[in-house]
This record gives structure tokens, sequence and C-alpha cells, in this order.
């Protein structure tokens, strides 16, 4: 459905997107991740024909963007970072006032507005003016917009900003449900939502693509992958953190305190988790063991190794 060649945006000597490409197929939810100013709105922007790229090809169900732009922004639902909205508006005027600009009129529009409304949750604020409202309502209001005339391609920047817990567990629901029937990207900087509702990830920095695969695929790619993790007493621990560190099957053990208790993070030399070694280990120091488990991998320690340069690491 959405495919990128060779795409790249610049901005004299600034190169916001440089020379990415990829492709997403219906039934995907691809989760932009990056820090900030790494090309992720950029490439929504030139994705929707918002930006015109200054090399690459994009196209849309088999369209050129740059020869049926139209043909190609009408399969296309958009919500902008912040949700830019009209301030004078009403949610139902706003919504209007968009059917009207998709070419939505009469039964089709009063349609289309009544699910989208049910399923963003506008209701109660349908009538007052926009400049009223919270900045979660607001974020509803721009997510219903992109909604309305049921595009079979999604691309929202940053969706669940600003909404509370319930909230944003609501708006991933209603993502996941629609994610069956199409093209979803979302561009967010919540790690948590790209493992609960992305199928796909993809993290940018510096205007280029430095890993892509599931979120799955991506936790491999952690140090903490098959790390086993061992929680007791504190009294006992440097021991037993020392005998680990010696053995051949551990790359290294860290350690995090809480009040009275030690959790000694064992990392993997290979590809499996030592748990054989590990228990031998225990059984010798004869440490109280609370809880043993196997970390899956972080997403997170991935994101920071990917995009941190090697002068804000230092």
């Amino acid at each position: 459905m959405i495919k990128a060649e060779n795409l790249s945006k610049h901005y004299g000597a600034l190169k916001a997107v440089d020379g990415i490409s990829f492709a997403v197929k219906k039934g995907e939810v691809l989760g932009f991740l990056g820090p900030n100013g790494a090309g992720k709105t950029t490439t929504m922007k030139l994705l929707t024909g918002f930006l015109a790229p200054t090399t690459g090809k994009i196209t849309i169900d088999g369209n050129d963007i740059s020869e049926n732009l139209k043909k190609a922004q009408k399969k296309i639902g958009y919500l902008p970072e912040g949700a830019p909205l009209y301030e004078e508006m009403t949610p139902r005027g706003f919504l209007k006032f968009i059917g009207a600009a998709r070419g939505l009129e009469g039964r089709a529009f009063l349609k289309a507005f009544d699910q989208v409304v049910k399923n963003v949750g506008l209701e109660s604020v349908l009538d007052q003016r926009v400049e009223t409202l919270s900045k979660g309502y607001r974020s509803r209001l721009g997510l219903a917009q992109a909604l309305l005339h049921d595009p079979e391609i999604l691309i929202l920047d940053e969706p669940t900003d600003g909404l509370d817990p319930n909230q944003k567990h609501k708006i991933r629901g209603l993502i996941q449900s629609l994610s069956k029937n199409k093209v979803i990207i979302i561009s967010t900087h919540n790690l948590e939502e790209v493992e609960s509702i992305c199928s796909r990830a993809i993290i940018i920095h510096q205007g280029k693509i430095v890993a892509d695969g599931t979120p799955h695929e991506l936790k491999t790619k952690s140090r903490y992958y098959n790390a086993v993790l061992i929680r007791g007493p504190v009294s006992g621990h440097k021991k037993l953190a020392a005998a680990l560190e010696k053995l051949a099957a551990i790359s290294g053990v860290e350690v995090t305190r809480e009040g009275q208790s030690a959790t000694l993070a064992v990392l993997a030399a290979g590809n499996k988790p030592p748990v054989g070694e590990i228990q031998k280990q225990l059984a010798k120091s004869r440490w109280p063991v609370e809880e043993i488990s196997v970390d899956p991998g972080r997403l997170e320690d991935v994101f920071r190794t990917l995009t941190t340069t090697a002068e804000e690491a230092a």
C-alpha cells in the first residue's frame, strides 16, 4: 500500500530525511521511533504529500504521489503533530467542514459522523468551541477528522499525546481494531505503545533508518535479551555477583538495589540464557532467591543504543 524509495528531504545543508526506503502492507501497524529532530514528522509529511521530497519516490496503492497526488490523498487519513484545529469552530462544525472537503454529504456524512464520534468519544463536547477543549479532547477531534472518510491508510503523528491513561487505552484499542483492514503508521515517543499496538517498528536517527523489525526482533538486539534476573536480599549479593562474573557463559552482572532487596541482571554471553550455570552457582552460594526470571529484552535499551551519538554517550 505504501512504498518509499530512496526518500530524502533537504533544507539547504540540513538533511531532515536522508535516503530512506521502506514498504508497508495492509494489516500492518508501523511505529516510527526516533529522538526529536530525527526526521519522523518530515517523513510523514512526505508520505501524505504535504511536502515534496528532494529526491526519491513514493507510491500509494500503486499511484506515484508526484503524478496522482489527489488520488493518493483520498486514501489517506492524516493526524498532524499537535492536532491543528480551527479554534472558533465546534467539533460538530469542524467535522462537517472536513466531511465537505472529503466529499461526504447527506446520509453518507451523517453515518460517518455518528460512527467516528462514538469511536473516539466526542459526544459530550460536540457543541463546545474548540478553543475551550482540553488537550485530550483536541487530540480526539484530530483523530476523528483523520478517520471520518474511512481511509485505507492512517498516518498518525503522536495520536495519544495529551490523553490520560484511560483515553490512551481506548484509542489504542480503536487503532488495533482498525488495523485489520488498513495500513496504520504511528509516530510516538512511547515505547510501551509500540509494544502494545505495533506489529513493526522503524527507528530513525539523523534522517536515516537504523533499525526495522517487529518489537520482538528489535528487543533481541538489547544487551538484556536472555539476561537472567535474580532478586534476593542485599546481604550476600556482592559475593554472588563476583562469582557469576567469572563464568564464561556470562558477559557481566548489573546490580540494582531497592530497600533491603537486590536484583542481579546476569547478562548472557551467548544466544541462550545461562540458567544452568547460574543454578549451579546459586546452589554453592546458598543465596536465598526470592524471584528469578529471563529478560525478554528491552526496547528502551535498543532505542538508546541506536540513537545516542558517541559524544552524547560520553
